[in-house]
């Protein structure tokens, strides 16, 4: 037998733009990988073998969406936490200090602590959220290729690129749209839609 599963496991990722901070208690361990498919994979590998009871991740809107779409697929069970009931945690246990790397063991504190429910999502939700996600970022980087593109071009070509950056534009926009209806289908987001239309890239 793992000697992890004799313990109470619980994981806090903090998610960033470009890196996600995972913190495992009470091992007290601590990894970093990129927020990306292949650093994905990897924490999910790391993680799975630890056999956690939980893994807390804090409802942003987008950013953690490709690592809880890649929990979901792994059968690792998760909790999107809302951001409020982690703050007020952190004031109840008087921690004022933030950083990345704290950030996460707190995460993985209240999840210890606190125990929240797991999160569970519709089958058909996830799935259809992953696509959005997967497609999304196809569009992004096609969006970023052509602007690299119109800075090389002469002017006499920009004509060319323009509407096609508008499309690109356009269909993001629509996605991003169907993603935020999907997310508000589940309370910790619903309860943070303020939260959400602040989040750069959704919801304007």
């Amino acid at each position: 037998m793992n000697p992890t599963a004799l313990q109470n496991i619980n994981i806090g990722v903090d998610v960033g733009k470009s890196q996600l901070d995972i913190h495992i208690r009470p091992l007290d361990l601590f990894f970093t990988v990129e927020n990306n498919d292949k650093g994905i994979k990897e924490a999910i590998k790391t993680i799975a073998k630890h056999q956690p009871k939980r893994i807390v991740v804090e409802a942003t809107g987008r950013l953690e969406m490709p690592f809880i779409m890649a929990c979901s697929e792994a059968n690792l069970p998760f909790v999107i936490a809302n951001p409020l009931h982690i703050k007020r945690f952190a004031g109840a246990i008087g921690r004022r200090a933030k950083n990345d790397r704290l950030d996460s063991e707190l995460i993985a504190h209240y999840a210890e602590a606190i125990q929240p429910k797991l999160t569970e999502l519709k089958a058909e939700n996830i799935r259809l959220m992953s696509d959005l996600v997967i497609r999304r970022n196809q569009l992004l980087s096609m969006q970023t290729m052509e602007k690299n593109r119109i800075q090389i071009l002469p002017k006499e070509m920009h004509s060319t690129i323009k509407p096609i950056l508008t499309a690109m534009k356009n269909q993001i926009d629509k996605i991003e749209k169907k993603l935020i209806k999907l997310i508000d289908t589940c309370p910790e987001y619903h309860a943070k839609n303020t939260l959400l239309q602040s989040v750069p890239g959704i919801g304007h």
